[in-house]
């Protein structure tokens, strides 16, 4: 039971990291044309061409949520959950608090909150692929705690 706990929390950390290394080397890489309208605000629609990304770590998340059902990884479970608690996290983070998509969470004000908003303004503040910084989004450099 514990090993499940253990691995479900260090799935969702190393989520962290994959978010990042896939926002810097993907999404700002070689599938720019997905994510560019994210930065280029070129659309009407309240969806953009970047909201596919979510699919990518839905069917992983799915097929580790498969082979623990079909008893071909028992902890497959947690580290579906894992998956999906990072995801969860990413669009209420990111979607909502930071782009206010949905109007909720308008008056979080803390510390580690004004930071997040900082780090994510600075990542935006360059409109095309290259040069960009702050491409995670739960751990934020310290500069912007200041």
């Amino acid at each position: 039971m514990w090993i499940h706990i253990l691995v479900f929390f260090l799935t969702f950390f190393m989520m962290e990291f994959m978010a990042w290394f896939t926002h810097k080397y993907v999404m700002h890489g070689f599938l720019w044309n997905l994510h560019e309208d994210h930065h280029k605000k070129d659309h009407d629609s309240w969806f953009e061409r970047n909201d596919t990304f979510f699919i990518f770590y839905a069917i992983v998340s799915i097929s580790f949520f498969l082979l623990w059902q079909n008893n071909i990884l028992e902890l497959g479970l947690a580290i579906g959950l894992g998956i999906f608690a990072y995801g969860l996290t990413y669009f209420l983070v990111h979607d909502i608090f930071i782009h206010q998509r949905f109007k909720l969470f308008r008056n979080a004000n803390n510390r580690y909150a004004r930071a997040v908003r900082r780090a994510h303004k600075m990542h935006h503040k360059h409109i095309g692929k290259e040069k960009g910084e702050c491409f995670g989004m739960l751990i934020v450099p310290f500069k912007y705690f200041k």
